[in-house]
């Protein structure tokens, strides 16, 4: 092949292992290359695909998504909606960097989605190398490639339990693991403070699974309500964000418009109210 497929992910693993903190932007509905280019644009530097809890449009068009993404060199994390071999497989041979396991709560876990992911001698990973994954093109070298793509895929556990919580240790420590996200409002849930994720029993707790993190060497990361709290946690380590996602920032953005455009109205029609009033003559209103 002319191009390596692969590269994308082991630069995004690289990147990973030097600090650098790496924003995501969220995609939930509009699986659109148009969505890709925006983000483009913007910097992000990965998309976080959620393919749990809405419906990613179907498979063509996720595969669609991902190879656009993959054009515009923005790796892909997807949640897998369970885990389970066929549906890691979809998306790996779609072309997605990572795999984000939602509810991860053992090793056992993880051990699972590994064997799913990886190749021989690491897993247990089928190879299906003429999709997404090699952008169509049959390798030279399917060894090569196998153990390139073992390189290039990203294991992401995600913590948003108090069993994942209680089993923090050995999740983080098995081996395999690149990063941990954490789901800071299911978190807070699960811990009894719905909705609350800065009351300080849920903060604690996030901090512990950091420490845990940061002393295996795992990329920790969340999703902040503001950039003041995400510096916050980049103080503390944090190496990753999952950070918004393209309905709540159309809806931010279509608000903010509506309000400026009817604080100007209130403008206008409070001049003109005073003009009214104050103006007599024949030149008056």
């Amino acid at each position: 092949m002319a191009h390596d497929p692969t590269a994308l992910g082991r630069q995004f693993r690289r990147r990973l292992a030097t600090g650098d903190v790496l924003l995501g932007g969220c995609a939930f509905e509009m699986i659109r290359p148009s969505l890709v280019k925006l983000y483009k644009h913007a910097g992000f530097d990965f998309i976080y695909a959620d393919n749990e809890h809405v419906l990613m449009a179907g498979l063509p068009t996720m595969a669609d998504f991902v190879l656009a993404a993959n054009d515009n060199g923005l790796p892909v994390i997807a949640k897998c909606p369970e885990l389970g071999r066929t549906e890691v497989a979809r998306l790996l041979e779609a072309g997605v960097t990572g795999i984000q396991l939602p509810r991860t709560e053992s090793r056992q876990d993880l051990q699972t989605l590994i064997d799913y992911m990886k190749f021989t001698p690491v897993g247990d990973r089928a190879a299906a190398p003429i999709f997404g994954n090699t952008e169509y093109a049959w390798p030279d070298d399917i060894g090569d490639w196998m153990e390139k793509a073992n390189e290039s895929t990203i294991v992401v556990a995600h913590i948003e339990t108090r069993r994942g919580l209680e089993n923090i240790e050995e999740i983080v420590s098995t081996p395999g693991l690149d990063m941990l996200y954490l789901g800071a409002l299911d978190f807070s849930i699960s811990l009894g403070q719905p909705g609350h994720p800065e009351h300080p029993q849920v903060q604690q707790a996030m901090q512990r699974v950091l420490d845990v993190c940061l002393r295996h060497n795992v990329a920790w990361g969340t999703t902040s309500p503001s950039t003041e709290q995400a510096g916050a946690w980049m103080a503390r380590g944090a190496r990753f964000f999952e950070t918004a996602d393209e309905l709540s920032m159309i809806a931010k953005c279509a608000a903010e418009l509506v309000d400026d455009y009817n604080l100007a109205i209130k403008t206008v029609q409070t001049t003109y109210d005073y003009l009214k009033t104050n103006t007599v003559g024949e030149n008056a209103p």
